[in-house]
C-alpha cells in the first residue's frame, strides 16, 4: 500500500470521533468473531489510509484500545476504549468485513456507506446451532473411528458430542459465564459417552469417551494465540493462552465430575 491515499478535500471533513467510533465496532466485532489482532490491524488500517487518520491500536482479548490523529487536521485527536462482545467464532463475518475494507480502500467508499454495509454484516445471524450439533456429533464420530473404535463406539461418541454442544448452546444463551456452559458440555457428553464403558458397548468405548469431548477443544483462541506471539502482540497472545487453558480446565473439571459420579475408575485410552 502506498504511505498516502487520501485528498483531504473529500476527507477532511470527517470527524476523528465518527472515525474512531466505527472502527472500535469493526475491531471489537473482529476479535469476538475469531480474529487475531494483526488482522484486526491490517483491516483498520486500510481504512484509515484511505481517509487520512493515522492510528494506533492496543488490542487485547476483552477489547481494544485506540488513538486516532486526523492527517488533515493535525490538533484533532482522540483516544478511546471499547470492551468486545462475547466471543463467538464466525469466520464469515472476517471475511466479509474483509471484502469491506478492502472495497473502502480501493474504490474510495465514504463513511456512510462503510457504517451501512457494516451494520448489515453486524445483523447477520449465527450458524444454527442444531447444524452445528450435528456436523459436531459426525467430527467426533468420525475422531473416534481414528482412534480404533468401531460403529457402536462411533454412535456414542456422536450421540454425546451433539447433545453436549446443544446444550453448550443453549446455555450460553441463558447468557451464563462462558466457562459454566463448556463444563456442563464436557460433564453431558462424558456422561453419554461413559454409558458406553459402564455397559461395555462396542469394542473400544474408551475411544468415544476420549474422542466426544474435543469439539470443546479451544482451537482458535490457542491459534490466535501463537499468532499473535509471532507478530508481536504479547498481551494478546498472553491473555489467549490463559483463556484457552481455562477452558481446558473446565473440560478437565465436566469429565473428572462425570467419571467420578459413574465409579469409571479404569478409563484409558
Amino acid at each position: 500500500m502506498p504511505d498516502t491515499k487520501y485528498d483531504c478535500a473529500i476527507v477532511g471533513n470527517i470527524p476523528v470521533k465518527r472515525f474512531a467510533d466505527l472502527i472500535l465496532d469493526i475491531g471489537t466485532f473482529l476479535l469476538a468473531s475469531g480474529a487475531h489482532s494483526g488482522r484486526v490491524e491490517s483491516n483498520i488500517r486500510r481504512m484509515a489510509l484511505t481517509w487520512g487518520f493515522d492510528v494506533n491500536l492496543q488490542p487485547t482479548f476483552k477489547g481494544l484500545l485506540v488513538t486516532v490523529r486526523s492527517h488533515c487536521r493535525e490538533d484533532d485527536t482522540i483516544t478511546m476504549f471499547k470492551e468486545s462482545p462475547t466471543h463467538v467464532v464466525h469466520f464469515e463475518v472476517l471475511t466479509k468485513v474483509s471484502h469491506l475494507t478492502w472495497k473502502v480502500y480501493e474504490e474510495n467508499l465514504s463513511i456512510d456507506e462503510t457504517e451501512k454495509e457494516f451494520d448489515k454484516i453486524k445483523a447477520m445471524p449465527h450458524y444454527n446451532p442444531w447444524i452445528v450439533s450435528i456436523a459436531v456429533g459426525l467430527s467426533c464420530a468420525g475422531l473416534c473411528f481414528l482412534s480404533m473404535g468401531d460403529v457402536l463406539n462411533g454412535l456414542t461418541a456422536l450421540v454425546g458430542a451433539f447433545f453436549g454442544s446443544l446444550f453448550r448452546y443453549k446455555i450460553a444463551a441463558l447468557r451464563y459465564n462462558q466457562m459454566i456452559s463448556i463444563s456442563i458440555a464436557a460433564f453431558i457428553t462424558t456422561t453419554i459417552t461413559g454409558l458406553g464403558t459402564v455397559y461395555n458397548i462396542g469394542d473400544n468405548p474408551q475411544s468415544a469417551m476420549a474422542t466426544a469431548v474435543l469439539y470443546l477443544i479451544p482451537g482458535v483462541p490457542l491459534i490466535n494465540s501463537v499468532i499473535d506471539l509471532i507478530e508481536g502482540y504479547l498481551s494478546s497472545a498472553v491473555n489467549r493462552a490463559l483463556f484457552a487453558g481455562f477452558i481446558l480446565l473446565c473440560i478437565a473439571a465436566g469429565m473428572t465430575l462425570s467419571i467420578t459420579l459413574m465409579g469409571i475408575d479404569n478409563f484409558k485410552l
